[in-house]
């Protein structure tokens, strides 16, 4: 049995989990079992280490006991280099060695929240993913991950028995492919109004796109929005650059989408969805994952029923003579908001 801390550090919260980690015979991942968890309001910390401090000292009299975590794995979202990040937007720096010290844990690993959830997937129960397509898995396939949050990150995880490793990629700055007409009319709105030299595909899949998206159809001229979507627009746009905001533009964009109450916002998301689709279908090409594409981060999960109506996948198949080549790799979409942490475990587990 060892004893683990997890972490999943992000600019407005912080989640903190110890957890229990027993390796059992044959198996190919260890059992990881939740034993505490807090969630903390990062920029009332001045830094890391006296939130950890907290947690822990929480942790003991909740439980009864002290449990001294071995080994430790923090999910940033920010970069990583060398062990070290810098989180700008609360004045953290955050280093492994120091923190080592400080902490007096033995092994402290900091990797970008995406690789947490690249480790995450492969501890994923049935519950925790809806399945677009069962295909056809092979258990030591290749796992491709993609996901639009803020950006649109991508990934692939390699297993191998007792673990994984997992390789983080900048796919997401790769150039947007306008497959349609009403996606090149997209592409040089894009270049025009942002004033931009190339479009990345997530200037168009993430949750800055849907606005862009609907930007761009609304300009067109079409028809008359909604005066609950003018207004949530209106407010987008005088809120430009603040870093609170009172609406959640996409938010509204898709829940009219998903009833079908509202023209253009139906129309944003059937190409934000198409958009998606074909790019999932492109990393799938890459890597022929036929251990299976997971679709991460929370646009997907909010917007499954979007997913089940079938142009996601369409869009992902749509790839001429070699479509074949991935017509059987499983797709999946993670429904667990909890997978970063999750794999900020299975990464401390493997930490020696």
């Amino acid at each position: 049995m060892t004893i683990l801390l997890a972490g999943d550090i992000g600019g407005t919260k912080t989640i903190l989990r110890l957890v229990r980690s027993d390796h059992l015979e044959n198996a190919r991942l260890p059992l990881l079992t939740s034993l505490y968890e807090e969630t903390y309001a990062s920029r009332e910390f001045p830094d890391l280490v006296p939130m950890v401090r907290l947690f822990m000292a929480t942790a003991q009299t909740a439980l009864g006991e002290a449990l001294i975590p071995e080994r430790a794995c923090f999910g940033i979202a920010g970069p990583v280099i060398n062990n070290t990040s810098k989180l700008t937007n609360l004045g953290w720096l955050l280093e492994a060695d120091a923190l080592k010290k400080e902490l007096k844990i033995p092994f402290i690993r900091l990797i970008n929240d995406f690789a947490a959830v690249g480790y995450g997937v492969l501890c994923l129960q049935p519950d925790d993913i809806y399945t677009l397509r069962a295909g056809e898995p092979d258990p030591q396939g290749t796992i491709a991950i993609i996901g639009a949050g803020t950006g649109l990150g991508q990934g692939y995880v390699v297993p191998y028995p007792g673990g994984c490793r997992v390789f983080a990629t900048e796919g997401g700055h790769c150039d947007f492919a306008a497959q349609t007409e009403l996606e090149v009319q997209l592409w040089r709105y894009l270049k025009e109004h942002f004033n931009l030299e190339r479009i990345s595909t997530e200037r168009v899949v993430s949750g800055i796109g849907i606005h862009s998206v609907y930007s761009f159809m609304r300009s067109r001229g079409i028809c008359e929005e909604s005066p609950d979507v003018a207004e949530a627009y209106q407010i987008w746009q005088q809120e430009a650059g603040k870093e609170e905001k009172t609406v959640d533009l996409a938010a509204v964009i898709s829940k009219h989408a998903i009833a079908e109450s509202d023209y253009l916002c139906t129309e944003t998301m059937n190409l934000f969805i198409r958009a998606y689709g074909a790019e999932a279908g492109n990393l799938a090409l890459k890597l022929l994952p036929y251990g299976g594409v997971y679709i991460a981060g929370g646009i997907a999960a909010k917007n499954l029923p979007l997913l089940q109506r079938g142009d996601f996948l369409a869009a992902f198949n749509h790839k001429g003579r070699v479509s074949s080549a991935i017509n059987r790799i499983p797709v999946h979409v993670v429904l667990n908001p909890r997978v970063g942490l999750i794999g900020s475990a299975l990464c401390a587990a493997q930490l020696i």
